[in-house]
């Protein structure tokens, strides 16, 4: 069954928030702490450790839930960052058995997984356990993760590919966030051979997916057939400038950086990528895409909050992500269950998935750091 962190989490919350008025200031300490403790409340299972897919089902193990299990713990990381409370750091060790144990390809042994980019992002939250507790535990599976993604490494053409069963398909999914993981690595170990891997996959992906006229960062390429799908999505967008924005941050070459505001700025910008009537990321779906807005807001704010960025990029970023979270909150959020939707423009009623509530607790988390940390 799922857990209760408060008594608001677990009735009608009373609706503090209510905007009748735009020129009313949001307090996001507040809302963040309202849409994460839903979160819990709504998907964290106390008895398996793990979060189930939809709201309140706690009664059956989830099938198609590894890769959401990483972001909303994320947000949870996030929470405990924000306000030290050991309430969320209690769920720390619980998730990482937990979620170890519903591995559907390894179940119980470890986090290693069929597709890469399930594998990368476990490993990613695994990492921020890691950088928030130095508990040792968590970056030897860190590193176990990335022994296992070096695996996928093509040595004839070059890249991540997407799953063992899929060699060819070498997608952006599943060579962005394994560079981002190989640079953290990297950061905490200062083990050249993570640097290594980092430069490399990025190399590959910059060569091969990023239209650097543009800023695009395209799907995949099929590396027997060399077909290249040019779709762009938000995620996809977001793992490469994080990738790109940490490696500047570790060289110093400027190039990096550039590399990271073009993406954001396509992100941001290209009208496939927005909901252009409200200026925000547009709806990508239900399931799987539910979840994709949310991994750009939290690689996109850290570019924001970057020192070296220039000053006209941080305004137009900063005003974007203002946009996204104040539509979300203000129409995105059900304010009587904290629950929202893949739009962030419209409620939904009394349901939702763990993807898009993961992905709309990131923006609001995301909006309190920014808030938090931003300089005037």
């Amino acid at each position: 069954m799922g857990v209760c962190l408060s008594m608001a989490s677990c009735m009608e919350i009373d609706d503090e928030y209510t905007y009748g008025k735009e020129q009313q200031t949001i307090d996001w300490n507040a809302a963040a702490d309202s849409s994460t403790t839903a979160l819990i409340s709504q998907f964290w299972d106390s008895s398996k450790h793990y979060f189930v897919y939809d709201a309140g089902q706690f009664a059956n193990a989830p099938t198609n839930n590894y890769w959401p299990q990483a972001h909303a713990m994320d947000v949870v990381i996030d929470a405990y960052l924000r306000t030290g409370n050991t309430k969320y750091s209690d769920l720390f060790k619980q998730w990482f058995e937990g979620v170890k144990a519903m591995n559907y390809t390894n179940r119980g042994r470890n986090y290693r997984c069929e597709y890469y980019d399930d594998s990368e992002w476990i490993g990613l939250t695994i990492m921020r356990l890691y950088e928030t507790t130095k508990d040792n535990a968590y970056l030897a599976a860190a590193k176990d993760i990335m022994e296992y993604i070096e695996t996928g490494w093509d040595d004839t053409s070059g890249g991540i590919s997407w799953a063992t069963s899929h060699r060819s398909s070498k997608n952006a999914c599943s060579n962005g966030p394994a560079a981002i993981l190989a640079a953290k690595l990297y950061l905490s170990t200062q083990d050249k051979h993570y640097l290594e891997w980092a430069t490399k996959i990025y190399t590959w992906e910059k060569d091969n997916l990023f239209n650097q006229a543009t800023g695009a960062v395209y799907d995949g390429l099929n590396s027997d057939t060399g077909d290249l799908s040019t779709l762009s999505l938000s995620y996809n967008q977001g793992t490469f400038l994080g990738a790109a924005h940490l490696l500047y941050g570790i060289t110093s070459d400027a190039t990096y950086l550039n590399d990271a505001r073009k993406a954001a700025f396509f992100g941001i910008s290209n009208s496939g990528n927005i909901d252009v009537g409200n200026n925000i990321l547009r709806d990508e779906g239900t399931g799987d895409g539910g979840l994709f807005k949310g991994i750009f807001m939290r690689y996109f704010t850290s570019l924001i909050l970057e020192p070296q960025l220039p000053e006209t990029y941080r305004v137009k970023f900063s005003t974007f992500l203002k946009n996204n979270a104040e539509v979300l909150w203000r129409n995105g959020f059900n304010k009587k269950n904290m629950l929202a939707g893949p739009n962030w423009a419209s409620k939904v009623g009394t349901t939702t998935q763990l993807t898009s509530q993961t992905s709309a607790c990131t923006l609001v988390e995301m909006m309190q750091l920014y808030e938090r940390e931003a300089k005037p």
